[in-house]
């Protein structure tokens, strides 16, 4: 995002702060996945603090981190009956419900951290918000973002055959599924809290995970073999209830909007600026290290296009739109 829209931004919030807002004060519940520490929390507890300031009191947000309010599947059923206002959520349970969506995970769709961040706030895949009303029955603010993906396996991995029939952990959602369907791996879906467990007592073999979740929770601790891979980046996307949008002013539309945005905005930015240094966190540590590249995927690509070229109207203008960022 540029300095001017910043400004603009901030300028926007700022003006709308001292404008009338709905007489019904309220207090918004946002839902997510992640635990305390991690960074979408975080910034959703900026945007708490933020939108309780911006109004003057008016509007306040309670945030359940860590799941309380259940997975995302839930959480999506709890905001299109408008019990649950407002969530940030991986595109993985969106693109189970909108394929077009899907195509944010094509395996190479970009090549590191710097230009997952700018296609994100490309038009090609801002436009992809706008079918989330009709699809989801939730108004899309904008996308944050985790860590671009790895795998982190409990034997050695010096190339990805080594994962045929390993049991992989995955985020539950198609395009991932099929990715590693592809490799000849078996996915097996598992909430992140169990995860460490799981690798300590050889529930799963390996794991597909960021540079970021892997030191948070000392995943290296139950597997020590890490395939920088780069593979797909991972997006998150801020949304309220359509429900509950519907019933705000177009003053609190606009300020929920600003405000969330750039909060979103600020969790592509702190991905990027840690990723090369969280790297460099890993390599120090006594674990083995394998890189690999799009040429040691090319069978599982053409494996994935072949299905998601079908499925994901959206694919061929992301590469478009991937390419001209690289190009550049």
């Amino acid at each position: 995002m540029t300095t001017f829209k910043r400004l603009l931004i901030a300028a926007t919030a700022t003006s709308l702060a001292l404008s009338s807002f709905t007489v019904q004060a309220r207090d918004f519940r946002l839902g997510l996945i992640t635990p305390p520490p991690h960074i979408w929390t975080q910034a959703a507890n900026d945007f708490a603090q933020e939108l309780k300031e911006k109004s003057a009191g008016q509007h306040t947000v309670s945030v359940f981190p860590a799941q309380q309010l259940g997975n995302e599947a839930q959480m999506v059923q709890q905001l299109q009956t408008g019990a649950l206002d407002m969530a940030f959520l991986t595109i993985a349970e969106i693109s189970n419900r909108v394929p077009d969506f899907g195509a944010l995970y094509a395996p190479y769709l970009v090549d590191n951290i710097d230009h997952a961040a700018a296609l994100l706030r490309s038009d090609a895949a801002i436009g992809l918000l706008e079918q989330l009303p009709a699809g989801v029955g939730m108004v899309g603010i904008g996308y944050g973002m985790g860590g671009m993906r790895q795998m982190l396996s409990r034997e050695e991995m010096t190339s990805p055959e080594a994962l045929q029939g390993k049991k992989l952990r995955i985020t539950p959602f198609d395009p991932l599924r099929d990715f590693y369907n592809a490799l000849g791996s078996a996915p097996t879906p598992l909430p992140l809290p169990g995860v460490y467990d799981a690798l300590a007592n050889g529930q799963v073999d390996a794991i597909d995970m960021d540079f970021d979740s892997i030191l948070i929770f000392k995943f290296y601790e139950r597997a020590n073999n890490l395939l920088i891979s780069n593979h797909m980046m991972f997006p998150m996307v801020g949304v309220v209830s359509g429900r509950v949008w519907r019933e705000l002013s177009d003053d609190d539309k606009i300020l929920v909007r600003s405000l969330m945005g750039t909060h979103l905005d600020s969790v592509i930015d702190r991905f990027q600026q840690q990723e090369k240094s969280q790297e460099q966190e890993l390599r120090d540590l006594d674990i083995q290290i394998t890189e690999a590249d799009r040429s040691t995927f090319a069978d599982a690509i053409t494996s994935w296009e072949a299905i998601w070229s079908r499925k994901a109207n959206s694919l061929g203008a992301l590469r478009q739109a991937a390419a001209d960022i690289k190009g550049s």
